[in-house]
């Protein structure tokens, strides 16, 4: 019996002191010294290293940091990613927005903004007095020179200065490069659909009047077109549109300041045309009659 104790516990022995390796220097070494604790004597303790769950506890005792630890989101960042189409339409509703936004034909001619009413009249009344005097095609070239002048040069300034002071500011005009004004399909369609609009309401109008659907608007149109004989007679095309832009930008704000005048003597002709109508819709017959059934 005690030889087959011996023979049972001679394995681990042996294994345990072939896995032993001696100490470093200075400290306790020996056949015997546990590799755990650096010891002679362990207990239990090098018997639990020695065993093969030794590698379950250094992984259970290792403080593995995860993302939340670390202050990371664990759910990836949400990227709105919006394709090149989209984002073109965004831009151009946008820009279509803005000017829609800052031009205002109401503000422009009743002069609520000064500076940009002065600018839009005084260039309408240039371009056209220019049109008066030389034919399109000068006025367009002239024009078209004037712009190139004013951006060549200021691009040619701004390289110069950023020669001399070696700077990289990059071209003056980027910004307004950056811009995409492109048209796109459905803003097209939405442009064209309106504009249909009111072509049809105008040739709806033409055919009525030309066609004597009511007969006192097709004599007004002919007495309107018959006193227009006289105007073009004394005034050509540039002219009406001269006159036209100087009274566009002066009636509305003389009417602002002076309304309550004005509505009282516009009131006293409205009633005597009104009355000049119904005296000559009486004495034509077919009239008398529409107006009687």
């Amino acid at each position: 019996m005690a030889d087959l104790s011996a023979a049972t516990q001679s394995p681990s022995v042996s294994s345990t002191s072939s896995g032993a390796e001696p100490s470093a220097p200075g400290g306790a070494g020996g056949p015997g010294a546990c590799p755990a604790l650096g010891t002679k004597s362990c207990g239990s303790s090098c018997a639990e290293y020695s065993q093969p769950q030794g590698s379950h506890y250094v992984l259970e005792h290792i403080d593995v940091k995860t993302g939340s630890d670390l202050g990371v989101s664990e759910k990836p960042p949400v990227i709105d990613v919006i394709s090149s189409l989209n984002k073109t339409e965004l831009v151009n509703e946008h820009v279509l927005a803005r000017l829609l936004t800052d031009f205002s034909v109401h503000d422009l001619i009743f002069w609520r903004d000064v500076k940009k009413t002065g600018f839009v009249f005084g260039t309408t009344l240039i371009v056209l007095l220019s049109l008066a005097a030389f034919s399109v095609i000068s006025v367009v070239s002239y024009l078209i020179l004037a712009l190139l002048s004013v951006t060549i040069s200021f691009r040619v300034y701004r390289s110069v200065i950023q020669a001399v002071q070696k700077s990289e500011e990059g071209h003056p005009f980027k910004s307004y490069l950056d811009v995409d004004i492109t048209l796109s399909s459905e803003a097209f369609h939405n442009y064209v659909n309106a504009a249909m609009v009111h072509v049809n309401r105008a040739l709806k109008l033409i055919i009525r009047l030309f066609l004597v659907e009511d007969l006192v608007d097709s004599l007004k149109l002919a007495v309107f077109m018959w006193l227009m004989t006289y105007v073009g007679a004394v005034f050509n095309g540039i002219t009406l549109l001269i006159l036209a832009d100087l009274l566009i930008f002066s009636v509305p704000i003389v009417y602002e300041k002076y309304k309550t005048q004005i509505d009282h003597y516009v009131g006293i002709v409205r009633d005597q045309t009104k009355s000049i109508v119904e005296k000559i819709q009486a004495k034509l017959p077919g009239i008398a009659k529409k107006k009687a059934e």
